[in-house]
């Protein structure tokens, strides 16, 4: 971990430190000032001017498109910005639903697996073994009717992180899609070097940006083989044109998402989120997440809790941590009470650390699991 960095100071820009040990940023991060004063700031600039700024706006979505690019290795036409998610992985499965079948798994969450079925595809479903879901595993899955790995860098379920890298020099010809929401504004995302062929995230969790923000990526080899399924009308060229008779739909991968006038809060959030993470350095929140989570797993071990996320190997490590526990709403709603944000899940509760936690916010939890107990 870099030790130049002043993680005291960067904790300042979440208010919600102050009062909250908030361990919940795999359910949604909370925003630092400067993210929510550029979404503020757009609300105020309407309403003291309308659509005057319209141009400058439109200049500073394609600023962020680029701030996004290299924050993953794209290219500034292969990103798309989207409202979550489920928009992101829509436009993927429309690129890709005549390629072949589908490989995932049940540790995916559903916006990876239905998404495919609802438009027909078959889904071959991979099982984890020890919430570990291997490569070995997901190659032995591959035939000659499977095209698709649909896999997420970080499972929501139990924090597995895959190795994205060796899974992508392990896909075999087939196509990679990958789920990026627990994982992007924690871990370093490279898509050239990973060789991913598609990606999604929203933005409202480890990216800390708030609701109604995310981004697409397609590669433009999958951009040149498709075409987009639904267009509007800033999905062509010469927009303003406005012509009912004829129209040239533009091959970047914002045509496929922005088919109206864009929902700038959200976009400028994101890109101020981006320009947040970037000052930090993504190698360093990486490890400060990874620090943080070793000494929260140490912590809870030592106390005798049962952590169920896959750690037989610490590359499989994330900012998520899934604990074993009896009664997880009753034992939720009590560190509530006490200051202490986590997830209730089926097995227990999901803990996440981000760059702005401390050791302190994890004591605060082991103290509060002591007086449950």
């Amino acid at each position: 971990m870099n030790s130049a960095i002043d993680w005291q100071a960067i904790r300042r820009d979440f208010p919600i430190t102050e009062r909250t040990a908030y361990l919940d940023s795999a359910a949604a991060g909370p925003l630092p000032r400067p993210v929510m004063e550029a979404a503020t700031e757009f609300y105020r600039q309407m309403m003291e001017g309308a659509d005057a700024r319209w141009d400058e706006w439109l200049e500073r979505r394609e600023d962020i498109r680029r701030r996004i690019a290299k924050f993953i290795n794209a290219e500034p036409d292969e990103i798309a910005l989207t409202v979550n998610t489920s928009s992101g992985m829509n436009l993927i499965v429309d690129a890709l639903i005549d390629r072949g079948e589908v490989i995932s798994s049940d540790l995916e969450f559903p916006v990876s697996t239905i998404t495919w079925l609802h438009r027909g595809a078959r889904v071959q479903m991979v099982e984890p073994v020890n919430g570990e879901v291997g490569i070995a595993s997901l190659r032995q899955a591959m035939s000659e009717k499977t095209a698709i790995v649909c896999a997420s860098h970080v499972q929501y379920s139990n924090g597995f992180r895959a190795d994205l890298e060796r899974l992508g020099n392990s896909k075999d010809g087939h196509i990679l899609v990958v789920n990026a929401s627990q994982a992007a504004g924690a871990f370093e995302i490279d898509v050239k070097r990973m060789q991913i062929d598609a990606l999604c995230s929203t933005g409202h969790k480890w990216m800390l940006a708030g609701y109604g923000s995310g981004f697409v990526y397609l590669s433009r080899r999958l951009l040149n083989e498709t075409r987009p399924r639904a267009i509007g009308w800033l999905s062509v060229e010469d927009p303003f044109g406005d012509r009912n008779r004829e129209f040239q739909v533009r091959t970047d991968a914002g045509a496929r998402a922005e088919l109206g006038c864009p929902h700038f809060a959200g976009i400028f959030a994101l890109g101020e989120s981006i320009g947040y993470l970037t000052s930090i350095g993504a190698k360093e929140i990486e490890l400060r997440v990874l620090e943080l989570n070793r000494y929260l797993t140490k912590r809870l071990t030592g106390e005798g809790w049962t952590v169920l996320s896959p750690l037989r190997e610490d590359g499989m490590r994330s900012g998520e941590t899934l604990v074993a526990t009896e009664d997880p709403k009753r034992l939720v709603a009590h560190l509530a009470r006490h200051g202490v944000a986590v997830t209730e899940k089926p097995q227990g509760i999901r803990v996440s650390t981000h760059f702005f936690n401390n050791e302190e916010d994890i004591e605060r939890l082991v103290s509060g699991l002591k007086e449950v107990c």
